[in-house]
């Protein structure tokens, strides 16, 4: 077996592991898993690094396993936590696990078969028959409050250090996390779970349950992940508009692709890493090249490609590349009019817009009352005709001329309209 371990610490992408991890993983394909909760209907690029560990298990050889947790979903992990989360509905829950189930299946075939295919489980199926007698009974008495209270994410919350306590519904939650590792354990010989660092009290009382509930001589493992930050120490995931989510009708593949373009130098160094299935070589190349000349951004424009195609698709990185063209490139009337309505609204977000209404297209609106009067792009129908006369107005990034006249056939999407004077003056007309 190649070294994983190794693997995951030159990417980046190792903090800790309980003793014999590493051999476990060089003696023989293992099966390992990680679980999701299902805050929300999808996953944002805050889980890509729980998502790049599986898919690299799967192409090291080994068992990878996606556990969707529909029963700790009701509960909530107070780990890294500052206050209580709020319980969600059955209905809340089962739309949130369909959605995260969706964007998993995007980066692991589930319906593979052989010795290592990927399997995804929701925890639900084996804890909505558990009565609280049973549990108490079989699960509770394994583990002692002492060991559960020295777990970090408890005595922050207890002590007052953080929040305002801890009800018993979310110290209960690293029993369940538990009890997962064990199942999984009793019924697919699970042996690893996997997760980020502040996961790490919760795994390993599941190597003392499956220790306890099965023999002493039991194995299993834990690994876990860095938290990954910004180079300014600042959270990793969000812009200014909140979460970048792994889902296109949550966050726009150009916004996506942007996002990681974006990118500082530093961070763009790390995350290449981290984010993407390059070897060490192909980075090391990259970052030297980025060193000799950092103005040309070739390590954010590698790692913008390769994390959008491996998000959402090469086709769907080609039409990202198109949109951020028309911004900063030598885009065309056809580029512009590919976009769909959302993409042209973001890429032109902040630009000033005017609505005019689609009646006044059937005799045909002129230039210049258009730039004037109907819009405020230019003061004065005299600014209008001086930036005619430059040659410096363009509609749709084509370039017109005093007499010309707005039709149908000038709407992008049947409702946008262009306007741009010189470079960088944008203008966008919307006729309703």
């Amino acid at each position: 077996m190649q070294n994983l371990v190794e693997e995951f610490k030159w990417r980046g992408l190792y903090h800790d592991a309980m003793p014999g991890t590493e051999e476990q993983l060089l003696s023989g394909p293992t099966t390992a898993y990680i679980g999701f909760d299902p805050t929300a209907d999808s996953l944002h690029i805050g889980s890509m690094v729980q998502i790049m560990l599986l898919v690299h298990l799967k192409r090291f050889g080994h068992k990878p396993i996606a556990l969707v947790g529909g029963a700790t979903g009701m509960i909530g992990d107070p780990s890294g936590k500052s206050d209580e989360r709020n319980l969600l509905d059955e209905a809340a829950l089962a739309k949130n696990v369909a959605g995260i189930k969706s964007v998993l299946s995007r980066f692991l075939d589930f319906s593979e078969t052989g010795e290592n295919a990927p399997l995804l489980v929701n925890n639900y199926d084996w804890m909505k028959e558990f009565s609280f007698i049973a549990f108490a009974r079989d699960v509770g008495k394994r583990i002692t409050v002492n060991y559960m209270m020295a777990k970090d994410s408890v005595k922050k919350r207890l002590s007052g250090e953080v929040g305002e306590g801890m009800s018993f519904t979310e110290f209960t939650y690293q029993l369940i996390q538990g009890y997962d590792f064990y199942h999984l354990h009793k019924t697919y010989n699970c042996v690893l779970q996997m997760g980020g660092s502040d996961q790490w009290g919760n795994i390993t009382t599941g190597t003392e349950l499956v220790r306890r509930m099965n023999s002493h001589e039991a194995k299993a493992f834990a690994l876990t992940t860095p938290l990954v930050t910004k180079s300014d120490g600042s959270k990793f995931g969000k812009s200014e508009g909140g979460n970048i989510w792994l889902d296109a009708d949550k966050t726009s593949v150009y916004k996506f692709y942007q996002f990681w373009l974006n990118t500082s130098d530093d961070d763009a160094a790390k995350y290449i890493k981290i984010f993407t299935f390059l070897d060490k070589p192909t980075i090391d190349a990259l970052v030297a090249e980025h060193a000799q000349a950092p103005h040309l951004r070739a390590l954010q424009r590698k790692l913008a490609e390769e994390v959008t195609t491996f998000v959402h698709s090469a086709e769907e990185l080609e039409k990202a590349q198109k949109a951020s063209n028309i911004l900063f490139g030598n885009s065309t009337a056809d580029d512009l009019k590919s976009l769909d309505d959302a993409t042209f609204l973001e890429i032109f977000d902040g630009v000033p817009q005017a609505q005019i209404s689609r009646t006044e297209l059937n005799d045909g609106i002129d230039i210049v009352a258009v730039m004037n009067e109907k819009s405020g792009f230019m003061k004065s129908n005299g600014e209008a005709r001086r930036a005619l006369a430059e040659n410096s107005i363009s509609v749709n990034r084509e370039k017109v001329a005093e007499g010309f006249l707005f039709t149908e056939k000038d709407l992008i999407n049947g409702t946008f309209v262009l306007l741009q004077r010189g470079k960088k003056n944008y203008f966008v007309l919307r006729f309703i």
